[in-house]
């Protein structure tokens, strides 16, 4: 197939890849002529009868794999936003297969024995920092892969993980397909009472676009507890919008995610490691496995009394209206009737101030040109993989080039559900790139002709989510290894939600909360009400995540050989004895759509977001009382943080920004757990 596209370097702006010359059946081609092209570089490596030196090993070794890279990062981006039957399959058969390759490498003794060699004589090579590190820490993933077991063992090695990616791929389908089975249809608007005439006329528009002409749909969001709830007055319709949620894949990922567990717990302990949770917290900043569970056990029980003070509040509302206990489907709904009669903040009236257009340009690009002095120009000359998705060239204070962002922000039907940000072209000193990342929200589509209008939780949203392709864009880094979110997974949260404070900067927010009719600014008091109803919630919020948190890290802390017969039963179960047992509170997650740690590479990491909020909060501390402009300290951040990567130790990029380790007092103030 020499007409692929996939076969040769893009020729557009910043390697751009071609979308428009890219069909589903150049995939599976071009993966496998990557895989095979790959393998025959390491080949070549190993093959070299010179003894190893860093350039003849380590640089050849980054600079193999481009076709596999080129191809690989764009299908998994349609297979996640835009994917078909077609790719689905696709998936399914290529994820083993990408799965063995990766072990071909890493447990390649030629290969292997070059690297050992170059690492037992690091200290005379005379490396710069950062290659000293590329050394390092390329050892250590061999090392943490397998290399040292032996023939044996690393053949069990290669089974497991094949069949642990097929599980991945099998989990993320089910997810996908019985969400949108699940999606709460209704045949009349006023089932829908209570949500706001755009959603409504979203609703009825989503009903068109998926087969259900003259009825109203609500597609099911990836999180357990769905936005919805908060407004929606019909209480049955409550119930059965959770219980849509909460059911999804139970039948099929259920047994999966116990099968998946016990694979995790047999590689771990084949690699020397108690547990999974062991085998992955080794490699982050936790360092421990004691270190995670003091963090989470200090939270529990101060998050579920603030949660218990908070459904006192809401049992004098729900009791008004003859309900004895709140239910799971009834908390969203009278929180915010206490916001409403407490603070006087009401969701549905705040949705007006929040065009999404307005809030993009003048909010998120505002604050990055105000902290950063980088600035956005769209360039809808260029092709990318969807026509909802939108090009931007950004540039840096002095005009010179610095990246493209393409940001995707609308639901359909072939996108996952969720948020998230990823890199098509990662950059690269060594190989002369520089970055194109990506966004991707879920933001339900008006009827055709209405504004965008989205409601504090998705502005939050895409703040954080722009936080992740800053770091992405901002990367300075020689190797490709160490480029952009390629941190720790219990760092790379830190920089998005950092950048979720710009939201509320008064300077931010005067300049993008206006009324999409009649440019009226937010009401400076409601801003104030706004901030003092921030506090109300931190209970639930808290609880839900840790519930999540745990469940994942419960998961992941079965050693080999337990058995687990029920899934429900073991979630239950380890909800209990982590004192998270909150009824009315279900977890963030639930286990059978809990594709963070099924399928997308948070196993055992799910308490990554509590552990980054620490560094978060610490950081936006010093941003407050640092002495600097903001533009200084941004300055700061983004040259000691945000542009090293993982170049250098995460938590040395943190320390030299703040200037000592972090601490958790910030963090338990924001919660209300002080």
């Amino acid at each position: 197939m020499t007409e692929n596209p996939f076969f040769k370097p893009s020729t557009l702006v910043y390697e751009l890849p071609p979308f428009a010359e890219i069909r589903e059946e150049h995939y599976l081609p071009a993966f496998e002529r990557g895989m095979a092209e790959q393998l025959a570089e390491i080949g070549e490596i190993t093959a070299n009868p010179e003894p190893p030196t860093f350039e003849n090993t380590l640089i050849a070794l980054e600079r193999s794999g481009a076709l596999l890279r080129r191809v690989r990062v764009v299908f998994e981006n349609q297979s996640s936003a835009d994917t078909t039957p077609g790719v689905d399959r696709v998936d399914a058969e290529i994820s083993p297969l990408l799965a063995a390759h990766r072990d071909a490498i890493h447990l390649d003794a030629a290969l292997f024995a070059r690297v050992e060699e170059l690492y037992a004589r690091r200290a005379e090579l005379g490396l710069d920092p950062e290659s000293l590190r590329l050394l390092e820490r390329r050892h250590t993933a061999f090392v943490r892969a397998g290399a040292r077991l032996d023939a044996d063992r690393q053949q069990r090695l290669r089974g497991l993980n094949a069949e642990l990616a097929t599980a991945s791929a099998v989990f993320r389908q089910n997810v996908a397909a019985d969400s949108k089975a699940r999606a709460l249809v209704v045949d009349s608007a006023e089932e829908l009472a209570g949500l706001s005439p755009d959603e409504i006329a979203a609703a009825a528009e989503n009903g068109r676009a998926l087969g259900h002409d003259g009825k109203y749909v609500l597609s099911l969001k990836n999180f357990s507890n769905q936005s919805e709830l908060a407004s929606l007055t019909d209480r049955s319709v409550r119930e059965r919008l959770l219980a849509a949620s909460l059911g999804r894949a139970v039948a099929t990922n259920g047994p999966l995610a116990i099968r998946m567990s016990a694979l995790r717990a047999e590689r771990a302990r084949l690699l020397g490691y108690d547990t999974h949770a062991a085998y992955v917290v080794a490699d982050e900043t936790a360092g421990t496995v004691d270190a995670v569970d003091a963090l989470l056990a200090r939270l529990v029980p101060p998050a579920v009394a603030n949660a218990r003070r908070e459904a006192a509040e809401l049992a004098k509302l729900a009791a008004a209206d003859g309900i004895d206990e709140i239910a799971a489907h009834d908390w969203a709904y009278y929180s915010e009737q206490v916001r409403q009669s407490s603070y006087q903040v009401d969701a549905g009236a705040l949705r007006p101030y929040f065009e999404l257009e307005r809030v993009l340009r003048d909010g998120v690009f505002f604050a990055a040109n105000l902290a950063y002095g980088v600035t956005f120009t769209e360039r809808p000359d260029l092709v990318a993989y969807h026509p909802d998705v939108r090009v931007f060239e950004v540039f840096e204070e002095d005009g010179g080039s610095l990246g493209l962002f393409l940001g995707d922000f609308h639901a359909r039907a072939s996108k996952r559900g969720g948020a998230w940000m990823d890199e098509l072209v990662t950059q690269s000193g060594l190989l002369g790139r520089r970055p194109v990342v990506y966004n991707n929200l879920n933001v339900a589509r008006p009827a055709p002709g209405e504004p965008v209008l989205l409601s504090w939780d998705e502005v939050r949203t895409l703040f954080h989510e722009f936080g992740h392709a800053l770091h992405g864009l901002f990367s300075d880094v020689r190797y490709p290894y160490f480029a952009g979110t390629d941190v720790p997974r219990d760092f790379v949260e830190f920089p998005s939600q950092v950048n979720e404070m710009w939201m509320v900067r008064p300077e931010v927010l005067a300049n993008y909360a206006r009324h999409h009719v009649t440019g009226e600014p937010l009401p400076a008091e409601l801003v104030e009400r706004m901030a003092a109803a921030e506090g109300f919630g931190q209970g639930f919020r808290t609880v839900e995540y840790l519930a999540a948190a745990l469940l994942d890290w419960a998961w992941h802390s079965v050693p080999e050989g337990q058995e687990i017969t029920d899934a429900e039963e073991f979630e239950a179960a380890a909800l209990a004895k982590a004192g998270l047992a909150v009824a009315a509170i279900p977890p963030r997650y639930r286990t059978a759509y809990f594709s963070h740690i099924f399928s997308g590479g948070y196993s055992a990491g799910y308490y990554a977001y509590i552990w980054s909020e620490v560094l978060d909060a610490e950081t936006v501390d010093w941003f407050e009382r640092n002495g600097r402009s903001v533009r200084e300290s941004a300055e700061v951040f983004r040259r000691e943080l945000l542009s090293r990567g993982d170049s250098r130790d995460a938590l040395d990029s943190f320390r030299a920004v703040v200037g000592r380790d972090p601490q958790p007092g910030p963090l338990l103030a924001r919660r209300g757990l002080a």
